[in-house]
Order: structure tokens, then C-alpha cells, then sequence
């Protein structure tokens, strides 16, 4: 067996032993702590390693793992089919809504068309909404604004958001219905009274230039400050110009009005 000797007494050390058995130092040059420091520097360089790799092959730092993907309508696809061809309004208007975004099954406007139709004669507000798209687009049916705007009616009456702006909208330009500035203005102002950012805007630009309604500017700093809070840039650009213009006083009416304004419970299509 090799031996050493010890560096404060003279004695002999083998070379298994870190301590000097003689007098007890610690045998010169070596560190009991050295193995176990050894290991802690393999297991870093390893973790490093791996963290590098993985950087390299991916350009991210390590995340934690990705959640599970939320399960589509495509999950759901049979077990709602059999409740719309069962007569179930509300599974029809989802299947239409299946067929028309392709999710779930193929993409296919004339079925989507066929469901929503189902849905809607039985009154459901979003279908009707929906195949009111439809006619408007000619998708799945012949391009028909007047039959757009029939069921966009239905839809508004019932206090569908979307339905109604487009309703308002069909009205300001005469698509499918006569140009009707009063009925473009209540549809509006309905729509507005849920939130509807464009069609706060709408009434903004109608109240600053007397459109259907009468000029009034502290009403259309309110209509188009509503609207600019929800990220509507042209509402924003009018109102600041809108400014230069209203004295101090109607400037704090105005202000008075937008932090009254609360919405009105919002009807939307899903």
C-alpha cells in the first residue's frame, strides 16, 4: 500500500486515509469535502448542459409545460348533431356555427345555412343573426340583402348587439331596406346603450354633425369618449378636435355624462 507522510508529524499516511492517524491533521493537500464538491459540479454542468441544448434547438428559455389544448366542438360534433336533428334550437345554431367556421367538421356554408335556418324559425336571436350573415355575404345562399335585413330585424327585436348594428348600419345605407336615417339612429342608439363601441361612434359623428338627430356637442363628446375607451382610434381623433371647440362647461357635462354611462345588459351572438 502507497504511503505519505504527514506534513506536521512525520508519521505515515496511506492513501485511503485523509487524516493523519498520528496527529490528527488533515493530510496535506488533500480536502474531505472534495468528492462530494466534484459531484455538485458534474450534476450543475450537466443541468447547464441541458438548459443550453435546449435554448439552442428552440431559441426560448425552459416554460413549464404548455397546458392541455381546451377540447373543440369537434369532440362534441355527433352528440350535438343528434340534439339539432332532434329539434334542439340551441344545438342547431351551434351546428350551423360548426359547418360555417369548419371546426369540428368540414366547412361547408349550405349546411351551415340549412341549421341556422332551423335554429331561427324557432326564434333563436344568434341564428338568426347568423344567417342573416349569410344572406349578406351570399354564403350557402343566394346574396340577399332584403332577406339579410329581415332577419337582422328579428334578431334586433330581440336585443341581439350585433343584429342590431347592422341593422342600423343596412338603414344609414339603404342595403336591403330604404335608407332611413330615424331607423339607423335607434338601432344605433341601441346597440350604444349595450356598449357597442362603432356604433357609439356612429352616434358620436350623427350628434356632431346633426345626422338624424339634433346637433348636440357635449352628447357627442360623450358617444365618442365612450367609444375611444374601448380602442376606437377615429372616436379618439374626433373627440380630441371635438374639444377645441366646447367651452368648460360643457366640457365637464360631457365628462359628467361619460362617467354616468352604464350598459344595458348585452344580447350577443356566441
Amino acid at each position: 500500500m502507497a504511503l505519505t507522510k504527514c506534513g506536521k508529524c512525520g508519521g505515515e499516511i496511506s492513501n485511503g486515509l485523509a487524516i493523519c492517524p498520528t496527529c490528527g491533521a488533515k493530510r496535506s493537500g488533500t480536502n474531505s469535502s472534495t468528492p462530494t464538491k466534484i459531484i455538485v459540479l458534474v450534476l450543475i454542468c450537466v443541468a447547464v448542459g441541458l438548459t443550453a441544448a435546449r435554448f439552442i434547438r428552440t431559441g426560448e428559455a425552459p416554460t413549464s409545460p404548455p397546458p392541455s389544448p381546451a377540447p373543440t366542438s369537434s369532440a362534441n360534433f355527433q352528440e350535438t348533431k343528434i340534439k339539432a336533428e332532434g329539434g334542439d334550437a340551441n344545438a342547431q345554431n351551434l351546428l350551423g356555427e360548426i359547418y360555417s367556421k369548419g371546426n369540428g367538421a368540414p366547412q361547408n356554408y349550405k349546411e351551415a345555412a340549412k341549421w341556422y335556418r332551423s335554429s331561427a324559425d324557432q326564434g333563436d336571436a344568434g341564428a338568426q343573426t347568423h344567417l342573416a350573415q349569410l344572406y349578406e355575404a351570399g354564403q350557402g345562399v343566394p346574396r340577399d340583402e332584403s332577406e339579410a335585413a329581415m332577419w337582422f330585424q328579428r334578431a334586433a327585436e330581440q336585443g341581439d348587439v350585433n343584429a342590431q348594428y347592422s341593422l342600423a348600419a343596412m338603414f344609414t345605407a339603404g342595403r336591403g331596406v330604404n335608407a332611413n336615417d330615424h331607423e339607423a339612429v335607434k338601432w344605433y342608439t341601441k346597440a350604444a346603450e349595450q356598449g357597442d363601441s362603432l356604433a357609439q361612434y356612429n352616434l358620436g359623428r350623427r350628434s356632431l354633425a346633426g345626422q338624424g338627430v339634433p346637433k348636440d356637442p357635449v352628447e357627442a363628446y360623450k358617444w365618442l369618449s365612450l367609444a375611444g375607451a374601448q380602442g376606437e382610434p377615429d372616436a379618439v381623433k374626433a373627440r380630441d378636435d371635438l374639444k377645441q371647440s366646447m367651452s368648460s362647461g360643457q366640457l365637464s357635462e360631457g365628462q359628467r355624462r361619460v362617467e354616468a354611462f352604464v350598459p344595458k345588459k348585452q344580447k350577443s351572438v356566441p
